[in-house]
């Protein structure tokens, strides 16, 4: 779904909320933030996704993985989950369901909390997900719009899942390919989070649904701009292939729809452009940085085993515009 369609849909509910309500609709943040005491708040996020790999057990670890980065996102800690299932009986095995739940409980573990149940329909097509909750400190939630200038941009995975998976949807995708990409789309953002919380860092967000540059639109709303050198972004292998022969998912052209009046300096392909705009699955973290600490935050998070994560630009006071050169 665009933001346009979001925008929608909810710009004129008005959804309950009272003083303990941190983070709500008002901006576009990762997750909910509700107050517990002076100490505690939960965050919440719920996120599922249809299969973007054959093996079901993988789809089952992306999928969660994908709905726990909200969390990490936030600069908060996992505790719980809760299945969203729907699946077509006829086409579907228990064997095959049971397999994809297994990928679920083992990125559960690894990020360190519990499943406590869910909830299963038959539906024509296959989805799965997890609604999660976290922990955090109220003062110390990581919002995705708190950039300051000056501060760096980290990104710490390679981006390209959108367009792989729809090629592999098309049957035309290297099998080298989507099994790489599965790797990274599997994989948590957990690390990276910690490490990122520890260096003390300004704001922060995943790269999904809206594509890097859409998710980089949020993190400078109105009251920001960002340079990105384009040549230190890292791409999946494959992907500059598809996105020549145009293998975008709907949701890749959506985003360029909206957010390419962000875009002040841009000399790239049309098809390159349309890369910085795919839309990710389970992608990596953007983490504003001080320009003082990003260098050691960079190298912790490459100690730490994402070799791929790179500074990609700055943050600057050009409200509203993004320079790509």
């Amino acid at each position: 779904m665009s933001p346009e369609d979001l925008n929608i849909i909810i710009g004129d509910l008005q959804f309950p909320t009272n003083d303990k309500t941190l983070v709500g609709f008002e901006g576009s943040d990762d997750a909910g933030v509700y107050k517990l005491s002076d100490e505690l708040a939960i965050v919440q996020t719920v996120d599922f996704i249809t299969p973007v790999v054959d093996d079901p057990y993988t789809y089952g670890c992306i999928a969660a993985a994908n709905s726990l980065s909200d969390i990490f996102a936030m600069g908060a800690k996992v505790i719980t989950g809760m299945n969203v299932v729907a699946y077509d009986s006829c086409n579907v095995s228990k064997v095959m369901l049971s397999e994809i739940l297994q990928g679920g409980i083992d990125k559960m573990k690894e990020a360190g909390g519990v499943i406590l149940g869910g909830h299963t329909i038959e539906d024509l097509e296959m989805k799965y997900g997890i609604s999660v909750t976290g922990t955090v400190h109220p003062d110390k939630i990581l919002r995705n719009n708190s950039v300051r200038s000056g501060d760096k941009l980290i990104l710490t995975k390679p981006i390209g899942s959108g367009v792989i998976s729809t090629a592999w949807k098309g049957d035309m995708a290297q099998k080298i390919h989507i099994d790489k990409a599965a790797i990274y789309m599997a994989s948590l953002n957990k690390v990276a989070s910690e490490l990122a919380i520890k260096a003390g860092v300004n704001a922060m967000t995943d790269v999904t649904g809206f594509g890097l540059l859409g998710h980089l639109s949020e993190m400078i709303s109105n009251k920001h701009g960002a340079d990105i050198d384009v040549s230190k972004i890292p791409f999946m292998d494959g992907a500059k292939e598809y996105a020549d022969q145009f293998l975008f998912p709907g949701g890749s052209k959506r985003n360029y729809k909206y957010f390419l009046d962000r875009i002040e300096e841009n000399k790239l392909e049309y098809a390159d452009l349309m890369l910085l705009f795919d839309a990710q699955t389970s992608g990596g973290l953007l983490i504003s940085v001080p320009e003082e600490k990003a260098e050691k935050l960079l190298n912790d998070i490459r100690s730490s085993g994402i070799e791929e994560a790179v500074i990609i630009g700055a943050f600057n006071d050009n409200k509203g515009k993004i320079a790509l050169g």
